[in-house]
């Protein structure tokens, strides 16, 4: 039968074999003690197997406080165990229960990092990926040759449907590509969503009649399911062309429905991304992330940026580029969402470390707080991103493009 197998990241206080024992057997048919029925025909079909330990450094303090070692040192090691397909057969909730799932309580282990997964063919067969993908997300808004360029609607929440598709008509008459909800916007009190929804596209549909050109909205739909659903079909009768799902609240099983319509790109934010990660020896690193949300079918999906606002750094950021631009199957292409306190400043390291502009490079204060006001700060952010290709430098680009120049002297310092 087919397998899949994980690639984990370990601490154990324990030698790393038997640890890495314990968590296959933990994974699949066994438990703390020998039981009936667990005989050696049952686990030659269904029990994990070890494939591989890669010993690492041996430390004398754990990753986790609190712990204890018999010893007094901890093992690192990257192990690899694998699965076959019939233990879960296609269902996400339960591979992901089976790769993640009690692991993390197990006293064996003083830390665990999921780090990738790999798939069988037969599952691009149960799963149709995204929808739309780098190439349709392209198509839906006219842009080729550079990355999209986007914005988040600020602030955040509090606007009214009327405050936003004023905006939205500013942005969409400097040439932005994208805006999208914050995702702290649902549906507020002074902001209900089906109102967003027509004001912003009365905006977005007059100014493709005028133009030919639609910006793409993403309309943060996270909801229960029923609900989703609802403000899906909206989305869809109102004439938009994205929904965005936040991933970590709403679950993959909703997600995925949400995907399987099929008719809007999908936008996946990953809030909530840093419990999950930004311990060094706990949780999962975003290629194996990444995968998992490509079969559920989300098309965008968030990867911080260089020189963000937050924790990562920038070579773990470049990893996740990276990792999105893999291809996965014979297909299942999903774009990468460059966010969070970017501005056209870091747009020249962005392409020399990723050479790609197969991105979706969001600036929300990078955009709306432009000395100039946001029409300058759409062009400024285009500007150094031609400036990134030709091979300019900040200040090159800042003497050539008076609106980067401006963007330099605002946000340069920051």
């Amino acid at each position: 039968m087919e397998r899949i197998t994980a690639t984990y990241y370990i601490e154990t206080p324990f030698s790393s074999e038997s640890a890495a024992t314990v968590l296959a057997g933990e994974q699949s048919s066994g438990t703390f003690v020998a039981v009936p029925g667990e005989t050696e025909e049952l686990k030659y079909r269904f029990a994990a197997r070890v494939e591989s330990i890669d010993h690492l450094e041996t430390v004398s303090e754990s990753a986790i406080p609190g712990s204890t070692s018999p010893s007094g040192t901890y093992h690192r090691a990257r192990v690899t165990v694998s699965w076959s397909v019939e233990n879960f057969g296609y269902n996400l909730p339960v591979l992901i229960s089976t790769l993640q799932g009690n692991l993390y309580e197990i006293r064996q282990f003083t830390g665990l990092k999921l780090l990738d997964i790999q798939l069988p063919d037969s599952y691009a067969d149960q799963y149709a990926g995204p929808a739309f993908g780098i190439p349709g997300c392209r198509q839906l808004t006219g842009v080729q040759g550079r990355p999209l360029i986007g914005t988040i609607i600020k602030p955040s929440i509090g606007l009214t449907p009327e405050q936003t598709a004023e905006l939205v008509k500013t942005l969409a008459e400097a040439g932005i590509d994208f805006v999208k909800d914050d995702e702290l916007m649902g549906s507020s009190a002074n902001s209900p969503f089906g109102k967003r929804v027509d004001a912003v596209m009365d905006v977005i549909n007059r100014h493709a009649d005028r133009t030919g050109k639609k910006v793409m909205y993403a309309f943060n739909i996270s909801g229960e399911i029923d609900e989703m659903l609802q403000r899906y079909e909206k989305v869809v009768n109102a004439g938009g062309t994205c929904a965005m799902v936040s991933l970590n609240s709403v679950g993959i099983s909703a997600t995925k429905k949400i995907c399987d319509q099929r008719a809007l790109a999908i936008h996946g934010h990953r809030n909530g991304w840093g419990m999950m990660t930004r311990h060094p020896l706990l949780g999962i690193e975003f290629p194996a992330y990444q995968k998992l949300w490509r079969l559920a079918g989300v098309d965008q999906i968030h990867v911080n940026g260089i020189q963000n606002k937050f924790w990562e750094s920038d070579d773990s950021v470049v990893q996740s580029i990276e990792a999105c631009l893999t291809p996965m199957f014979s297909g299942y292409s999903v774009l990468p969402v460059v966010s969070s306190g970017q501005w056209g400043g870091q747009a020249p390291e962005t392409y020399r470390r990723t050479k790609t502009i197969d991105l979706l490079y969001m600036a929300g204060g990078g955009i709306l707080a432009h000395p100039m006001g946001p029409s300058a700060g759409v062009i400024a952010l285009q500007q150094a991103w031609q400036a990134a290709v030709n091979g300019l430098n900040v200040a090159e680009a800042a003497g050539k493009y008076p609106e980067f120049a401006k963007s330099v002297e605002k946000f340069g310092g920051k």
